[in-house]
Parts: C-alpha cells; sequence; structure tokens
C-alpha cells in the first residue's frame, strides 16, 4: 500500500467486542490506522500511549485514532484498561487485514511475537491514503506523521 491507493474496507471486533468497519470509521472523518506488533510490549505501549497523549490535537483535526494488531480482544481490553487509551484498538487475530495492507509477517519475526510491521496508514475521508508511516524504532513518528497529513 502506498499513498494513493485506496485502503481496503474491513471489519474487525474492537477491545469491547464491538465490530467496527472502516467505511463507517471514515464516515465520520479521516483514519490514523496504525499497526502494531503486540500490546503490552515496550515499542507498542510507547506508541500507543503516544496516539494517547495526543487526543486533543487529533480530535481538534477531525482525525480518529484506530490502532490494529493480531492481539484478541481481551488482550486488547486489558491493555486499553492498564494505559487508559482513549480509541479503538482493533483484533486482527487471523492476519487477514494485516494482509490486505501488506503489513503481515512471516517466519522469524512471526515466531517471536512480533506478526505485524509497525505501519501507520493516513487515511483520508475518502478513502486515499494520504500517507504511509513505517519506523521499527521511532514510536513517536506515526502519530505526529500521521496528524501532519491529515490535520
Amino acid at each position: 500500500m502506498k499513498p494513493g491507493d485506496i485502503a481496503p474496507d474491513f471489519a474487525l471486533p474492537d477491545q469491547n467486542g464491538d465490530v467496527r468497519r472502516l467505511s463507517e470509521l471514515l464516515a465520520e472523518g479521516p483514519v490514523a490506522l496504525f499497526f502494531y506488533p503486540a500490546a503490552f510490549t515496550p515499542g507498542c505501549t510507547k506508541e500507543a500511549c503516544h496516539f494517547r497523549d495526543l487526543a486533543a490535537e487529533f480530535s481538534a483535526a477531525g482525525v480518529q485514532r484506530i490502532g490494529i494488531s493480531r492481539d484478541d480482544v481481551a488482550k486488547q481490553s486489558d491493555w486499553t484498561a492498564k494505559h487508559g487509551l482513549d480509541y479503538p484498538l482493533l483484533a486482527d487475530v487471523d492476519g487477514s487485514v494485516a494482509d490486505a495492507y501488506g503489513v503481515r509477517r512471516s517466519g522469524l519475526f512471526s515466531a517471536v511475537g512480533m506478526p505485524t510491521k509497525r505501519t501507520t496508514f493516513a487515511i483520508g475521508r475518502d478513502g486515499v491514503i494520504a500517507d504511509v508511516i513505517a519506523s521499527e524504532v521511532n514510536m513517536s513518528v506515526h502519530a505526529d506523521r500521521a496528524l501532519k497529513a491529515l490535520g
């Protein structure tokens, strides 16, 4: 996936078990969709908390924050509660959405608990990808660039 592509639609349960569909979310405004390897890991926690800490800036820009990983609903719920995350975390347990976005890993990385590449898609209300942010080491760049691309 690259800027200018249409984001694939999907429907997945969030941390409360409610099914969220990308097309319905986009009807409410642009979406910063960030894929992360695993809840409760240091890097993912830092990234998710940075998205949380920029809530006012995202709200002012009318941009929704949506996290997605291979973790199940219960783990997403526990992680949300522990860190006070104030946005949906989606459970892509079978990796089908990660496949559609080209961020699913296989082999060694998947075996050691990193089944998804840390990648953020800044998606305009029209479903067109405005920016793709891929960094495994700079946890702040994802939220910052998504906000810049969509704000």
